[in-house]
């Protein structure tokens, strides 16, 4: 059984899928407590990974799952990726990076949450993903230097405060035109209020 926070048919909103057509699993609970953290890990429902591949296919359309979270590794096992498999959908992971990610996922997003207020509680250990997407908060970019990822993306930390997000956009805005290896990531969900 899996504690499930939501299972949710949408777009995805940011990184290197973006405008992607997916249905999002987000699993409940995390073992960081970022002070930036917009979800509520502690709610959810148990679930079976058969009922959780029912709900997924109420979107028979869609031909990406993401598994999200909270940290999704503290649940995702070997049996539930299984059963995504059965899908036939590919299967993609958002996760921290401080635990080992099972074997059969097709693309892992590393958002690694190291220097940041209250995400400090376990390193940063994964060192190779498809996508490593980085919350720019004004931080050292070369302490990610050593992770391997196909595609870097720094990303504006959203806020409701409209001038702390216009000085958020700004600055990531100008750290990727210092750094070019790395491309802006918008989380156009938000902007666009997609759900």
């Amino acid at each position: 059984m899996y504690k499930v926070n939501e299972i949710f048919y949408s777009l995805q909103g940011e990184g290197f899928n973006t405008g992607t057509a997916s249905v999002f699993v987000r699993l409940s609970g995390c073992n960081l407590k970022c002070s930036f953290c917009d979800t509520s890990h502690s709610d959810g429902r148990m679930m079976s990974a058969p009922a959780i591949v029912e709900e997924i296919m109420k979107y028979p359309q869609a031909p990406l799952i993401v598994i999200t979270g909270g940290e999704p590794t503290l649940q995702l096992d070997d049996d539930l990726v299984k059963a995504l498999k059965l899908t036939g959908k590919r299967i993609a992971i958002e996760t921290n990076g401080t635990r080992p990610v099972p074997d059969g996922i097709d693309w892992i997003t590393l958002s690694p949450k190291t220097g940041f207020d209250g995400a400090d509680a376990h390193p940063c250990t994964l060192q190779h993903c498809d996508e490593l997407k980085v919350v720019y908060l004004g931080q050292d970019l070369a302490q990610y230097d050593h992770i391997q990822a196909k595609h870097r993306f720094l990303q504006p930390c959203f806020t409701c405060d409209d001038d702390a997000r216009l000085k958020s956009i700004s600055d990531t805005v100008e750290a990727v035109k210092r750094n070019p290896q790395w491309r802006l990531s918008m989380q156009t969900h938000r902007y666009l209020n997609i759900p």
